[in-house]
């Protein structure tokens, strides 16, 4: 259970996402939980996740309308956490192919990409063993294999490979989670991916630092 000391994580509501399962994960990991659409109000908080269902444009478009995309930004140059989910992991990367005017937040080096159809059925939808490629923050106590939920049609190829720290194979490999600073996300849905999902969210909870208040 979360208490007063506990970080104020926020779950940016822009319209897209299953807020409520990523609530309820981040709550058990320790955190006080603001689900808001205010950028301001987001930037009161100690970490921001940025979930995501749906199509790039549209999302990024959500994102901008309401002032998120500034919050996300600035968060990251105050150096506070921000975990991308899904689509919201795709959102962090500078593009996308996935329609026109595919902009993404810049705040993560490269691009995404959709899927080859020779890899399997697009969407990909389904249980992936993770490959744990680097030790991380974000993935400490996994130890590599285990199975985690995906549901996309796209795949974020990194600008820099040492971000990655999780890879999963589906017809060839692909990128699961990144980790740049503060800048962490994941391809996968951890609040659908059982324990290991829910340690993923604890050690995002942890990263979350309570600031000295005077």
């Amino acid at each position: 259970m979360s208490g007063g000391n506990a970080p104020l994580v926020g779950i940016c509501d822009y319209g897209v996402g299953n807020l409520r399962s990523v609530e309820r994960a981040l709550t058990e990991g320790g955190a006080r939980v603001l689900v808001a659409s205010d950028p301001a109000r987001l930037l009161e908080c100690d970490g921001l996740v940025l979930p995501g269902v749906g199509a790039f444009v549209a999302a990024a478009a959500a994102l901008h309308q309401r002032g998120i995309d500034d919050a996300v930004v600035e968060t990251v140059r105050l150096g506070r956490p921000i975990l991308g989910v899904c689509l919201g992991f795709q959102l962090l990367f500078e593009e996308s192919d996935e329609g026109a005017g595919g902009i993404g937040l810049g705040v993560l080096p490269g691009c995404v990409r959709r899927l080859d159809r020779h890899r399997g059925k697009v969407p990909h939808v389904g249980w992936n063993r993770l490959t744990v490629r680097r030790p991380s923050a974000l993935l400490g106590g996994l130890n590599g294999g285990e199975f985690v939920y995906f549901v996309h049609s796209y795949a974020a190829i990194p600008g820099d490979a040492s971000d990655v720290v999780a890879t999963a194979d589906y017809g060839g490999e692909l990128v699961a989670a990144v980790e740049r600073g503060a800048v962490l996300g994941t391809q996968f849905h951890p609040e659908k991916s059982g324990a290991a999902g829910l340690r993923i969210y604890a050690n995002f909870v942890a990263g979350c630092t309570v600031p000295v208040r005077t």
